[in-house]
């Protein structure tokens, strides 16, 4: 194991920011995606890129995931058996935001297949550009053994780290983080539709919110990519409401009906190929 080894499994828009301040920051940084082309460019960032994640992890002191889903995590470190190639000793930091059921099973399945590797759950608040900038909120739970582990690689990708308990924490308050934007956004969208239908100008109801109470920075950057018609992918709509949808699925049924109408409305646009497309083309769902 070296030192300040670190392996990123899974290099999409996150990852490979990841990768980049991983690397500028010093660290020995290796990554592994099934895509060869997303790991391709950051070679010229001084990252390594293993042909396989069982490589990528053999002499990582930390190991990020950052997969989409349960089944993609799962698939690669259970299935796939990458956790028989954890170096001893080493920690996994699961960053990915997968659920609190998906995340607890699998701490308890690292704890059987690899009791001496300890699980990290910390997902990241934050999408492309803070991502870009190191400047993550990182939501860990888990061990506080691991603290001093992973201390360099959180501290070169993101900006604070908060502790929140046991595995499992970290995610729920990711959930409940993404719920909270994820119906600010809805909000944005909803209003410049109103602004529309009663004739009011976009450009003016930005200038009437900025530096008011109402102006919080993502809401204001999502209605500005709303008004440009820009939606260019820095969180992906499709990745939003798979998080509105763990949300819903965590609480009783009936217990967020706005975010189980919100997580309909988003739907439409996903079917009707926006998925890829920034959160912010939830806007396009209302004209479907």
């Amino acid at each position: 194991m070296t030192r300040d080894a670190v392996a990123v499994l899974g290099i999409g828009i996150m990852g490979a920011a990841m990768a980049r301040n991983l690397a500028a920051a010093g660290l020995s940084t290796t990554v592994w995606d099934r895509s060869p082309e997303a790991t391709a460019p950051l070679t010229a960032a001084g990252v390594a890129v293993a042909a396989s994640p069982q490589e990528a992890v053999a002499d990582a002191r930390v190991v990020i995931t950052m997969l989409p889903t349960a089944e993609a995590v799962e698939s690669v470190i259970v299935t796939g058996r990458v956790a028989e190639a954890f170096d001893r000793g080493a920690v996994w930091a699961q960053m990915g935001t997968i659920g609190i059921e998906a995340t607890t099973r699998l701490e308890t399945e690292l704890r059987r297949l690899r009791p001496d590797v300890t699980f990290v759950d910390a997902p990241v608040s934050g999408s492309k550009g803070p991502a870009e900038a190191g400047q993550l909120l990182i939501l860990a739970s888990g061990s506080p053994d691991a603290e001093p582990v992973v201390r360099p690689a959180f501290a070169a990708i993101g900006r604070k780290t908060v502790w929140l308990g046991e595995a499992g924490k970290g995610t729920a308050m990711k959930i409940v983080v993404n719920a909270y934007m994820s119906a600010m956004i809805e909000a944005v969208a909803e209003a410049l539709q109103l602004a529309g239908d009663l004739g009011i100008d976009s450009a003016a109801l930005a200038e009437v919110i900025e530096g008011g109470p109402l102006d919080a920075p993502i809401a204001i950057a999502k209605l500005h990519k709303m008004q440009s018609g820009d939606y260019a992918p820095e969180f992906p709509l499709e990745w939003a409401l798979k998080d509105v949808d763990l949300a819903v699925a965590s609480v009783a049924v009936d217990r967020l009906p706005l975010l189980e109408a919100l997580a309909r409305q988003w739907r439409f646009a996903v079917d009707a190929g926006h998925g890829r497309q920034d959160v912010s083309a939830a806007r396009l769902a209302l004209g479907l």
